[in-house]
């Protein structure tokens, strides 16, 4: 029995794979992770944490480690519907309603940040079905570049609003330190869940 839950373990592509088997024969569990993960993002969206030099929220935090548990299809599902329920005037963004709502506030100067959350959830995601949140070190490597992807996408298109001086000052250079904490975190978490399921096992 032991033998083959560790050959379970192995086989499956990602977290949620193994912590919830059944799901890949289920739609009804698929929605309600789905769901789960978008009271998660909004959650995290609104929630601000103090942090040098400026409070940081746990968005992006989120929206990888969901990219990496769920893999790049069911994840990037959950930031789509996310997306929607933004899209509708749900005040489901950091800043919302205060800053805007709906399609107007996705336009504004936050929307190519927006847009790599998707790049960022399909890279991510991928990279965890290809078992990249078993180590410490390709952890981190995901991590890094999925927030580099939100980021560059952030950039570009805040680039085009106010400049790229601007864009770097207001937009990036002030989440260095922020983004490498979560980074970081993830990469304590995601390989330690894998150690912990083996261990159990």
């Amino acid at each position: 029995m032991i033998q083959q839950t560790q050959d379970t373990i192995s086989s499956q592509s990602t977290l949620i794979n193994v912590l919830v088997p059944s799901i890949q024969d289920s739609w009804i569990q698929k929605f309600v992770l789905v769901f789960i993960g978008t009271l998660l993002l909004t959650l995290s969206a609104k929630i601000q944490m103090p942090f040098y030099p400026v409070p940081m929220t746990m968005q992006t935090f989120v929206i990888l480690v969901i990219a990496m548990t769920f893999g790049w299809k069911l994840g990037s599902l959950t930031v789509l519907f996310y997306l929607l329920e933004g899209a509708l005037g749900l005040p489901v963004f950091a800043g919302t309603p205060i800053k805007g709502i709906g399609l107007a506030y996705m336009m504004g100067p936050t929307g190519g940040y927006l847009i790599g959350f998707i790049a960022a959830t399909c890279t991510v995601g991928y990279l965890g079905e290809n078992g990249f949140d078993r180590s410490f070190l390709t952890t981190f490597i995901a991590m890094a570049i999925g927030t580099v992807l939100i980021f560059l996408c952030g950039y570009g298109w805040l680039s085009n609003l106010v400049g790229l001086e601007k864009a770097f000052l207001y937009g990036v250079l002030p989440f260095v330190w922020s983004e490498l904490f979560k980074v970081l975190l993830a990469t304590a978490v995601l390989p330690l869940c894998w150690r912990c399921l083996k261990r159990n096992s």
